[in-house]
């Protein structure tokens, strides 16, 4: 097995992540330097060697080694030679669920799947939405959180292994994406749900619009750096359908165009959807949910939702459609569905 992987380090920014096995050892490097080697023991990863300056988040790359391989992996033990506080700050800084064992040889930690999916190192690419404080604002007679300003350029990105592709996030970028944007809206499945069929003079204006909503953030999804859909993801608590339901403070909501047909087959259907999920709960650990309103008669995509643990809530009038209003929970995201 060899794995590549991008790695946000606290001190160092982003560093690159090589994992390689032979059998049942390995070798974990950090921008080409090896960092720590061990050894594979039936559920227990042991680690021989750990350098002190490698930073700890790269031990995320021993569990990205089994838990992106193998998505009905539960839990991994790792084995560590370093003393008790050090594994105390490990638990700390959420790379692990316990401390089980503190040994003469090292200490032994544990994490399980669901854990190792919340730790936003290997996927975020900017600054998460998180990091900003809890400040309130009263904006057309909604209380709600300030919103930080959108990244620009990539936010996400991951390997599938199932499709040996590479998926990412990226803000739209208005001189780049406009040809391909007007493209998809003009098509005719999209432009009948999406009712944004326009030049491209319109959709320069649209896409603006966007970018300076604080509500909104405009995304384009791609395989392997190719553009293929247009994604909106936006904040609950400002938008038409809060006074519809029960709204969190952090609830987001989203739309997709998917442009390319090439990638629309279920394969990259799961690929991007449970993709996008993840950015959205990673960006905000406070999001706890996650909302849907496709048009009542998308009936295609409100099965899909449903089949990837969106619970159907009711049917809601808004002014331009009626919608079925759909929601998926944090804690049901990252129990039941594997990424």
């Amino acid at each position: 097995m060899d794995i590549t992987l991008s790695l946000h380090c606290t001190v160092s920014g982003r560093s690159s992540l090589r994992i390689e096995e032979t059998g049942a050892h390995g070798r974990l490097s950090v921008d080409g330097v090896t960092g720590l080697q061990y050894c594979v023991k039936d559920d227990l990863i042991e680690v021989i060697e750990f350098s002190p300056a490698l930073p700890s988040t790269a031990l995320l790359g021993l569990l990205a080694g089994q838990f992106c391989q193998n998505s009905q992996t539960q839990s991994i033990q790792v084995k560590v030679p370093c003393d008790e506080q050090a594994g105390i700050q490990f638990v700390r800084e959420g790379l692990f669920d316990d401390l089980l064992a503190v040994t003469p040889s090292g200490i032994i930690l544990s994490c399980a799947r669901q854990t190792f999916w919340q730790h936003s190192a290997l996927w975020l690419t900017a600054p998460a939405s998180g990091n900003r404080a809890i400040r309130y604002r009263l904006q057309d007679g909604k209380r709600h959180p300030i919103r930080p300003p959108i990244a620009q350029g990539e936010v996400y990105r991951r390997f599938i292994p199932a499709l040996q592709s590479t998926f990412s996030l990226r803000t739209v970028d208005i001189s780049r994406d406009l040809e391909a944007f007007n493209r998809w809206m003009n098509l005719e499945n999209v432009a009948y749900f999406w009712e944004q069929a326009g030049t491209a003079q319109e959709h320069t204006l649209y896409l603006q619009q966007m970018l300076d909503d604080p509500r909104v953030h405009p995304l384009i999804g791609c395989y392997d750096d190719e553009p293929f859909a247009y994604f909106e993801v936006y904040w609950c608590k400002e938008d038409r359908i809060a006074p519809f339901y029960d709204v969190q403070d952090y609830d987001r909501g989203w739309h997709v165009v998917i442009g390319e047909s090439k990638h629309q087959g279920l394969g990259k259907l799961r690929g991007w959807f449970r993709s996008l999920m993840h950015y959205m709960f990673l960006d905000d650990p406070r999001t706890q949910r996650i909302l849907g309103e496709p048009r009542i008669d998308h009936t295609r995509q409100i099965d899909f939702l449903k089949s990837q643990g969106y619970g159907h809530l009711k049917n809601i009038q808004l002014a331009h459609k009626e919608a079925a209003l759909l929601r998926l929970e944090r804690e049901s995201f990252f129990d039941e569905h594997r990424l």
